[in-house]
């Protein structure tokens, strides 16, 4: 990235101090204060020098020590306001981003995380923030309080000798050259470091995630080996960023030092002729050794300004890309279910071929709707059309009549309920899980009667702390088959008039596909029910089964007369019996 991007990533980035001016405000004034102080002690050391040791002024014997104490205590309350106001404005920037982040994610359409692994994601906002935070600290504190004790220094070095601080100023160029140039290599290394985290994180996370699959399968040693693979990038971009800052102070100061030799050899010259005092020359040379640790501390900022500022791209990225459109308009209420699917055409970015091609359908309201296919069909993405997790590229989908890209999101959503085979639960309570998402606030008694209805308080009644009963990471103290209910439970609880059904009871025992079966069957009264299912018992009542085909709508009829017609449905309902057959 180049200097015109840092600058205008640092300037984006100090939109987020705005509403911490004040504070942020004390913290430079407190830092002015501390380097001019700094750049104090040569001046008072020549007069320290000069006025009681050389001129043995007896008022200076008292008042110097005083002074000095004076000065200290001035740099020493100064440095506290400024890292307190700045550490403080700099957690505050860093609370408002992951904020600003966490917020954007929640409005992003699902093919962002269709192509972003969730592992990559949550380290953007754990780790990659908080790297932001040391550019408004260490990096700011660096930058104006070291500069301005290397100006006040060199504005008392002009003072005092001009001729012996013109020596020093011809190394500055050199100076600026190799800051640049290690600037521009510890960005790259800086971004490389922050992608090798994500990476890190990903495989830790699907390793951490994958534990039965591992074992059963002997996993280990693949698993170990790619993840040392990651580990040993992130180790080099790390060392290649160590090597590089480590390399940096040492050439400052290399080029300091050759100017530092010249300066004293003609002070030493100066001082023999008669034409610097024996407190100047201490002074000065006080003056260019108090430079030393500033310029190296500016040196070696832009490792921890590098890092920060792509760290912030990375978040940037995220707050810049498009949210999901939300074009509608138009209110609705409670509708009755009427679907009507017209030349309906979708195709997944960086495809060939659609995955849906031109799908005319209707669904009366009320009606039970099941989805059947071979893999790749198109089942789930039709059904990912209803709630417009994915937009249409053609065609029309009309509920009650109504285009669905002219309603609002969340008008449309909220009268679709969801259960898929791939329960989410939240490491609550069963009473919190089951009111999540339910319009209004739902009392006590609403919530067991959806529990009740779901056959889910069979299992509740014998929990410790019934409803309240802590559930764990996604329900991992519950089974398959009472987390499904539960997931029922929620969705009687939103009472929607329409329902998605993918894949609810394909992971399940036969007993407890029974028992869901029926909390299914409570759930479905009164709702247009849209069903996926690869076991084709599971939908023999629906009204109508549309057996999908390479994105089209190849057979449609109820389960009899699609058996008695010996099409495409006959032939996926013979293989499952004969697989059924070869499993017993």
């Amino acid at each position: 990235m180049n200097q015109d991007n840092s600058f205008a990533l640092y300037r984006r980035l100090l939109q987020y101090v705005r509403p911490y001016t004040k504070v942020f405000v004390l913290g430079v004034l407190a830092m002015v204060v501390n380097a001019a102080a700094e750049a104090s002690v040569p001046a008072l050391l020549k007069q320290l020098i000069d006025g009681s040791f050389v001129e043995k002024d007896p008022k200076l014997a008292h008042v110097m020590p005083l002074a000095l104490v004076a000065l200290f205590a001035v740099r020493g309350l100064s440095d506290y306001a400024h890292t307190v106001a700045l550490n403080s404005v700099a957690t505050h920037v860093v609370l408002d981003l992951r904020n600003a982040v966490f917020a954007r994610l929640l409005t992003l359409p699902l093919a962002f995380f269709d192509r972003q692994p969730s592992a990559v994601l949550m380290s953007r906002l754990t780790h990659n923030a908080q790297q932001v935070s040391p550019i408004i600290t260490i990096s700011l504190i660096t930058i104006v309080k070291d500069s301005l004790t290397v100006v006040g220094l060199l504005g008392y070095m002009l003072w005092l000798n001009w001729k012996l601080s013109l020596l020093f100023f011809t190394v500055l160029p050199a100076i600026g050259w190799v800051i640049r140039s290690v600037g521009r290599r510890l960005r790259r290394y800086s971004h490389a470091q922050q992608d090798s985290v994500g990476a890190l994180s990903h495989v830790a996370d699907e390793v951490l995630g994958a534990q039965r699959e591992i074992k059963v399968f002997g996993g280990q040693d693949y698993e170990q080996r790619r993840f040392a693979q990651v580990a040993g990038l992130l180790r080099r971009y790390t060392m290649k960023s160590v090597r590089t800052s480590a390399a940096n102070g040492p050439l400052v100061q290399l080029i300091a030092s050759l100017a530092l030799a010249g300066i004293i050899y003609y002070a030493t010259l100066a001082s023999q002729s008669n034409n610097l005092t024996v407190g100047g020359f201490v002074s000065f040379f006080g003056a260019m050794a108090l430079l030393l640790g500033p310029l190296k501390r500016l040196s070696n900022v832009n490792e921890t300004l590098q890092r920060g500022l792509a760290a912030a791209a990375s978040l940037f990225e995220i707050l810049d890309a498009e949210p999901e459109r939300d074009e509608g308009t138009r209110t609705l209420g409670r509708v009755s279910g009427h679907l009507r699917f017209e030349d309906v055409v979708f195709r997944y970015p960086n495809t060939e071929g659609n995955a849906i091609d031109r799908v005319t359908m209707e669904i009366a309201a009320g009606e039970s709707v099941a989805l059947v296919g071979a893999s790749g069909s198109g089942k789930s993405t039709l059904m990912s059309l209803i709630p417009r997790f994915y937009a249409p590229d053609g065609g029309h989908i009309l509920l009650d009549g109504v285009d669905t890209r002219e309603v609002r999101l969340a008008d449309l959503r909220a009268n679709i309920a969801l259960v898929t085979q791939h329960v989410v639960l939240f490491n609550d309570t069963i009473a919190a899980n089951i009111a999540y998402g339910a319009p209004g606030e739902p009392t006590r008694e609403d919530i067991e009667r959806a529990a009740e209805t779901a056959h889910a308080m069979e299992f509740i009644r014998e929990l410790p702390q019934g409803l309240d009963t802590q559930i764990g990471e996604n329900g991992a103290r519950l089974s398959g088959g009472q987390r499904q209910r539960l997931s029922i439970a929620r969705a009687l609880l939103k009472d929607a008039p329409i329902l998605l059904l993918d894949e609810a009871t394909s992971a399940l025992d036969t007993e407890s596909e029974r028992i869901v079966q029926q909390a299914i069957d409570n759930l479905k009264r009164g709702r247009t029910t849209v069903t996926i299912a690869h076991r084709l018992s599971t939908i023999a009542n629906a009204d109508r089964v549309i057996v999908m085909d390479q994105g089209r709508v190849a057979e449609v009829g109820t389960h009899d007369e699609l058996l008695a017609r010996g099409g495409l449905y006959h032939k996926l309902h013979l293989m499952q019996h004969r697989q059924s057959e070869i499993s017993e």
